[in-house]
């Protein structure tokens, strides 16, 4: 049994309904499928949980939304035409408006895209329709309660072998709706996934897997084959477009496969990603890079000390001052008098001042530099532990472009070197290495 999941994009139309239906259909191991609400059609169009959340200002300060709803209802009208399917949208429409005029949360309202899409889906595939509001269960905090959801699905499944998940929501322990962040149907799947012991779990988008670099930077980015879930997740941290931040955890925790695929292009092989792989022959055997990636706007503060190694607690003390105005620190390279912070600029906004300040008072420096407009850029992948020369390589070719290095460091697993680089080397750097290594 596999669990598939489509995102609005595969889902906008009744021309994307009929695609997706002939994807399910040509393999019946697919009995488990989780739906979006419907994506944009076209440049310019707009997605009906966003006109679903104008329709919630608009009734939070009780403007009419008739017009915006109608938007709303016309994508499902369409839908309906196009695949045949029978007027029971009405009966949808008309129960899901009335409920919105009912002083309806706006958990309530935003998740009715979802809703709606998968009572269609259901229809037209021939299978049951599930709420997820009967076994997707939230603690008061917002946080997934595992137990509760695994055993409510898999009670389920045992009624219903072959159903329609609508994504995006559950319920909290009072019974009231509550929605995941935007992209939360992506974890609804692998929530699915783990409680039923998929085979495997299949997200499908319009993109045929994930690249190994942002096509806004590199023309045509190759698409990864295979990508662990450790450097999907070194990548999606700095700054690549790959899938919402917890839908790897239900997954990887029960070990189950995990693939992107494009329904415009089922035939494409897609990404796969997994914990580990033991074969690594293939396509990529002769790459040691599996992607990179990158994200600007980052500060540098470098803080010397001579002797700084004989205070045990000199670095202690200097982030102790950090978290004193709740500032993240993404890395810390090191040298024998001197360590430096790398903080988004932007977080530094407004308290720079009084930052160095402070550690000038607390932890006595020699002295406290600041650098602005730097660059991390990440070069990600699992086959760069214990090859040597990746490294020189990586320098080599950039000092070849005349780009200068400003942050070196390598993660404790071997998986990431990421470097700092001004900004305005930036996009450079990317196409460089990228060229270099494929």
């Amino acid at each position: 049994m596999k669990v598939v999941k489509f995102g609005g994009s595969s889902l906008a139309c009744g021309e994307t309904f009929q695609r997706v239906k002939n994807i399910i259909t040509a393999d019946p191991a697919r009995s488990v499928v989780v739906v979006s609400a419907p994506g944009k059609r076209f440049s310019g169009d707009t997605k009906v949980t966003d006109l679903l959340y104008v329709c919630h200002s608009h009734i939070r300060y009780k403007v009419s939304f008739d017009d915006m709803w109608e938007d709303v209802a016309g994508r499902y009208r369409e839908i309906v035409k196009t695949c045949g399917l029978s007027d029971n949208i009405e009966q949808y429409l008309d129960e899901v408006r009335e409920s919105m005029t009912r002083s309806a949360s706006i958990d309530d309202i935003v998740s009715r895209g979802e809703y709606l899409n998968a009572r269609l889906m259901a229809e037209y595939l021939g299978y049951d329709f599930v709420d997820a509001k009967e076994w997707l269960h939230f603690n008061y905090d917002g946080t997934v309660d595992y137990e509760g959801t695994y055993q409510s699905l898999r009670e389920l499944y045992a009624k219903h072998p072959h159903m329609v998940l609508p994504g995006f929501y559950g319920t909290l322990p009072d019974g009231k709706l509550h929605v995941f962040s935007r992209g939360g149907s992506d974890v609804t799947g692998a929530l699915a996934a783990a409680a039923l012991s998929a085979e495997s779990y299949e997200n499908w988008t319009d993109v045929s897997g994930i690249m190994m670099a942002d096509p806004k930077i590199v023309d045509n980015p190759k698409i990864i084959n295979r990508i662990t879930f450790s450097e999907m997740r070194e990548l999606s941290y700095m700054g690549a477009e790959v899938l919402h931040q917890e839908t790897v955890f239900p997954v990887r925790q029960a070990n189950i496969p995990l693939y992107i695929k494009n329904t415009n292009a089922p035939e494409d092989p897609g990404t796969l990603i997994m914990e580990s792989f033991t074969d690594e022959d293939g396509d990529e055997s002769t790459h040691f890079i599996t992607g990179i990636t990158g994200k600007k706007h980052y500060s540098i503060i470098t803080i010397s000390k001579t002797s700084m190694t004989d205070d045990i607690s000199f670095v202690r003390r200097v982030l102790e001052v950090t978290e004193k105005y709740n500032l993240t620190v993404e890395h810390i390279p090191s040298s024998v008098d001197s360590f430096s912070l790398v903080i988004a600029t932007k977080a530094l906004s407004g308290c720079l001042h009084a930052l160095i300040a402070d550690i000038q008072s607390q932890c006595n420096p020699d002295t406290v530099k600041v650098c602005d407009g730097i660059g991390l850029v990440a070069v990600v992948g699992r086959r760069m532990a214990g090859a040597p020369g990746v490294s020189g390589k990586i320098f080599g070719t950039l000092g070849e472009r005349g780009i200068n290095i400003r942050m070196v460091e390598q993660g404790s697993d071997e998986i990431n070197i990421i470097v700092g680089v001004e900004e305005a080397d930036f996009i450079t750097t990317i196409q460089t290495l990228y060229n270099s290594f494929t």
